[in-house]
């Protein structure tokens, strides 16, 4: 069978999360951490100096870096039980900042996870709508000469939302994504499915920095949460407990009548040494969500999102903002 006739895998890596899966499933087959975990001995050890002697120890160490490493929630329990393991986050607010450690973690997700061979296989990879030319050709080369996969296609991450909210058959592929990832937000304008790059507004405040304020009112609150475990507990809680509301204060309310119906509870144990610990889960649950409508709780100096998506739809000549409008 030729790679014309087996789906096409898709890999969507995002500054948090990435998903892969194959072309035709609902979901993706696996929603993975965007993180690796190297062991730092052999990664100290391949930098001491080069002398003969060294050489071939130098070697071993080396081949042995590239073979012991975690990824995704592997690789955030390895380093939160073992101080060996350092944790490497290869993309950053959107952007790519260590190729080598990107190359590592897709192999993991190829082999390990979709258990494929990338040969046999046509690949759909997504990029950030503000991405460098020269970031696909580096994509395109570990792709091509690392992988050797037979075709591949970039596709920016709003077009494809775009296109996956279709609700007719009929494909309108004009509108603006507002990009909400974990490391950057996006407003994103698109004409007949191409981006218009000049338009394009970034808000900053991300999924990252709702992790990171609840933490901080964790933290400020005084619950019993180890220090090296806050931040995953952080985000743990933004994806199960966390939610939007219309109106701050009748929420305050609810939370203050009824705390045993609104209140919840995490339950945990100290990545070290296996103690429980416990810890309430109260107004964060939907104080920090709204660091995206009314950012001044979370910084003083930020503009409304609400403002940005103005300043964007109404950029656009000749579309009207209605044609915009109608796909937002």
């Amino acid at each position: 069978m030729d790679a014309a006739s087996r789906p096409a895998v898709i890999v969507d890596s995002g500054t948090g999360y990435t998903k892969i899966g194959f072309a035709g499933n609902v979901e993706p087959c696996f929603i993975i951490p965007t993180v690796v975990a190297v062991n730092d001995s052999f990664v100290n050890q391949k930098t001491r100096n080069s002398s003969k002697a060294n050489c071939l120890a130098q070697y071993s160490a080396g081949v042995m870096a590239d073979l012991d490493f975690f990824i995704g929630e592997d690789a955030l329990s390895r380093s939160r039980s073992s101080s060996i393991y350092n944790l490497s986050y290869p993309i950053h607010q959107g952007q790519t900042e260590n190729w080598d450690t990107l190359e590592k973690f897709w192999q993991q997700c190829i082999f390990s996870y979709l258990r494929c061979d990338p040969e046999d296989h046509y690949f759909l990879l997504t990029e950030s709508p503000l991405t460098a030319p020269e970031h696909r050709e580096y994509t395109g080369e570990i792709m091509f000469e690392t992988f050797n996969v037979p075709g591949l296609y970039i596709a920016v991450q709003p077009v494809l939302a775009l296109a996956a909210g279709y609700t007719t058959s009929k494909c309108e592929m004009t509108g603006v994504v507002v990009d909400v990832g974990d490391g950057a937000t996006h407003i994103v304008p698109v004409a007949d499915g191409y981006v218009i790059g000049s338009s394009i507004k970034s808000f900053p405040i991300a999924g990252k920095d709702v992790t990171q304020f609840i933490q901080q009112l964790l933290k400020e609150r005084g619950e019993n949460i180890p220090l090296e475990d806050s931040f995953e507990v952080a985000r743990k809680v933004k994806e199960k407990y966390c939610y939007t509301c219309s109106d701050i204060v009748k929420e305050y309310n609810k939370h203050d009548k009824e705390p045993t119906k609104y209140i919840k509870q995490w339950s945990g144990a100290k990545p070290k040494t296996g103690a429980p610990y416990t810890c309430d889960i109260g107004y964060e649950r939907f104080l920090a969500p709204e660091i995206f409508f009314h950012p001044e709780i979370y910084s003083s100096d930020l503009l409304l999102l609400y403002l940005l998506l103005l300043t964007s739809v109404f950029s656009q000549l000749p579309l009207t903002p209605e044609e915009l409008c109608t796909r937002t």
